[in-house]
């Protein structure tokens, strides 16, 4: 690919037409489309994008019969060695031509058997016919170059695939079909008719009527606004993409094995009624309200001269640490003690807490939400540290518990969440609303006009790296060397 240093995409161009002309003439790419693995998958595609690929499809794929090569049909047949003409694979083939494919060139794509064998002999074919392998994410780099997506919905097909719940899916949708793009927009064109109010005063002041600064703060305060909303919810996209990672911590046998495999719904930690059974740590993903969740079982941490328990509860430390929310539970029947008060000692600060009490029906209590002061007798007082009450063993109370978990970590704030920045995107537009703040500052300032806008004109570049229409050629590397190649 040609260097595109600094160059700007899309400024002042029809969003339909190519961004530029960065893909050398004849370059034309191939790789694998879908996962592949020994005896998993009925289909593999093979796919090809460039001018050479409708004729290295045609030279080889073999087409009994008098079936038309035309744009968005399929064709039934064989793949061949062109050399040997061995037979390689029996295949469907779809050509899409430019522009009306993905990239907008020559689309070719192979749909053979699954496996390995069969489609990496296909590959190989392809790329002696005189394509070259693809570099991850080159196809989705190759639309966004020539105008077919900006780099929001680029970057949303990377996040679809990549979901691990149904929320994160839902996020990554409504960046594909625009959702985040449009909103970027919108506030960059904003900006920008405030910056073409303030340069028209700079050149032309006599020949235009007063600009009023307060409407011009006014709009810029509005837009800050937006964008600091906008960073303030990135954060709760990204605990739907990356999921949260729950420590379940507490002394020894007060049924932590035992809420793992409850809520994980399976026989993931040995379970006995001797106190030490967790020597290491045991993790179990599962989503959650549509939120994915890593639950990490750990050794129960008590006062011990056993050194593999020691170092089981050395683990058990590291993964508090590292934790974005901890379980700490304990017996509601034997009630809160001292050496309960040392784990919760052990929290870090900052990090979600919630204390369950467990084995509830052993006692007579509810299981549920703890409201605090309700009750009294020494088992409600043992009790009282509780924030919610449930049984391991019966599943009591898990409803309750996964609802509180998921508020305490802030998750379920998410559910109204339309759009969230992804890092690189919270990053830049964190850094917009900066430069909206010192142009801000500037006007409290009394400063004339053109102090304004230079930071009003930074905050509208830095808009438009997040869309791609300010962007470099090292930013696109960052962005699409995420990608899985064949995408």
């Amino acid at each position: 690919m040609k260097a595109v240093g600094a160059a700007t995409f899309g400024e002042g161009l029809d969003p339909k037409e190519p961004r530029g002309r960065l893909v050398a003439a004849g370059d034309t790419i191939a790789a694998i489309a879908t996962a592949v693995a020994p005896g998993q998958g009925s289909v593999a595609i093979v796919r090809l994008s460039g001018p050479r690929a409708e004729a290295i499809g045609r030279r080889l794929f073999q087409v009994p019969g008098q079936q038309e090569w035309a744009s968005h049909r399929v064709l039934y047949g064989h793949v061949v060695e062109p050399n040997s003409g061995e037979r390689l694979d029996e295949a469907l083939l779809l050509l899409m031509r430019a522009p009306r494919s993905f990239t907008r060139e020559d689309v070719v794509e192979l749909h053979c058997h699954g496996g390995l064998v069969a489609v990496r002999r296909v590959l190989k074919a392809v790329l002696d016919a005189g394509a070259r392998l693809a570099a991850p994410g080159e196809f989705s780099q190759r639309a966004f170059l020539n105008g077919r997506l900006d780099l929001t919905r680029a970057e949303a097909i990377a996040e679809m695939i990549a979901a691990r719940g149904q929320r994160a899916a839902q996020l990554a949708m409504a960046g594909l079909e625009g959702g985040l793009q449009r909103r970027i927009t919108a506030l960059r064109e904003r900006l920008l008719d405030q910056l073409a109010e303030l340069e028209a005063r700079l050149d032309f002041e006599e020949d235009l009527p007063p600009l009023q600064p307060e409407a011009v703060i006014s709009a810029l305060t509005a837009v800050r606004t937006e964008l600091e909303a906008l960073v303030r919810e990135a954060d709760q996209g990204q605990r739907l993409r990356e999921g949260l990672r729950v420590a379940i911590v507490g002394r020894p046998n007060v049924g932590k094995s035992t809420l793992l495999n409850r809520l994980s719904r399976q026989d993931r930690a040995i379970v006995t009624d001797l106190p030490g059974t967790t020597r290491d740590l045991l993790e179990s993903e599962l989503v959650l309200d549509g939120v994915p969740l890593t639950l990490v079982d750990t050794a129960g941490i008590h006062a011990t001269d056993d050194l593999v328990e020691r170092l089981g509860i050395g683990r058990s430390q590291a993964a508090l640490a590292a934790a974005d929310a901890v379980l700490l539970v304990f017996d509601v029947a034997s009630g809160w003690g001292p050496a309960d008060q040392r784990v919760r000692e052990l929290v870090p600060a900052g990090v979600p807490l919630l204390l369950v009490g467990n084995q509830c029906d052993r006692c007579g209590l509810a299981a549920g939400a703890v409201e605090a002061g309700v009750g009294d007798g020494a088992v409600v007082e043992a009790a009282a540290p509780a924030q919610v009450l449930i049984s391991a063993l019966s599943g009591a109370g898990e409803t309750e518990l996964g609802q509180m978990l998921l508020q305490c970590c802030g998750a379920s704030a998410s559910e109204g969440l339309q759009v969230a920045l992804n890092d690189r995107q919270r990053q830049l537009a964190a850094s917009a609303a900066e430069s909206l703040q010192r142009s801000l500052e500037a006007a409290a300032d009394g400063l004339p006009w053109d102090f304004w806008t230079i930071d009003l004109a930074a905050a509208a570049s830095t808009l438009g790296e997040i869309t791609g229409e300010t962007v470099t050629e090292a930013v696109l590397d960052r962005v699409f060397s995420r990608f899985c190649i064949g995408k």
